[in-house]
């Protein structure tokens, strides 16, 4: 059986910062600690899929939805997982900017009949009263956007990885930006049902 493939779609919390350059960072396999991406995890768990890590380190959301066609329609992958806009937030940038440009990605997924997967965006430890309550507001924004949208499953991507009764800190981190490789297990352990549930409802409609 061929396996299927999963387009891990977003920025440094997908390239695998900072213990790791993504292929697209690092052409052409990547380079650096593979356990620290969420792909790495996902495909120890299921060998019957290949998650391409799309991730690129510093990527606002409009610069993700610019490379969109190229990274992932091109593939014609099975599912595809989009985080984005924790670098809009870090630039001072409005939640409804965040918003609007995932609501692109996921229209273009919809158009291209791929199930998307909508992770919410991380914490990062430095991050003041104002950027944790842009980064609330987007992330809440995808769960209601998700909830009106049968073909757009939610993962709380940001719980997965935060600190126990602390939703805007890490629970491990190298640097206090980004996640430690337990961390991306993590975050991998709370996207595996979100895939297969993508995956499933994909084949329901069919």
């Amino acid at each position: 059986m061929a396996a299927l493939t999963i387009v891990a779609l977003g920025d440094s919390t997908t390239a695998g910062t900072p213990g790791y350059l993504s292929p697209l960072e690092a052409p052409p396999s990547g380079a650096g600690d593979v356990e620290s991406q969420y792909s790495y995890w996902l495909m120890l768990t299921h060998a019957d899929w290949q998650v391409v890590n799309r991730g690129v380190n510093g990527e606002r959301s409009d610069q993700i939805r610019a490379r969109f066609a190229r990274a992932v329609i091109e593939a014609k992958p099975a599912a595809v997982v989009i985080i984005a806009g924790v670098n809009d937030i870090f630039q001072g940038r409005a939640a409804h900017v965040v918003e609007r440009e995932l609501e692109a990605m996921y229209d273009a997924a919809r158009t291209a009949g791929i199930p998307i997967v909508a992770g919410t965006i991380l914490p990062y430890d430095s991050a003041g009263a104002d950027e944790n309550a842009r980064m609330h507001a987007v992330n809440g924004w995808i769960r209601d956007h998700a909830g009106k949208h049968a073909d757009i499953v939610f993962c709380d991507t940001r719980a997965a990885v935060s600190a126990p009764g602390q939703t805007d800190r890490l629970v491990s981190s190298p640097d206090g930006l980004h996640p430690s490789p337990d961390g991306y297990k993590r975050m991998a352990s709370a996207l595996e049902p979100a895939i297969k549930a993508a995956l499933a409802k994909a084949q329901s409609l069919r």
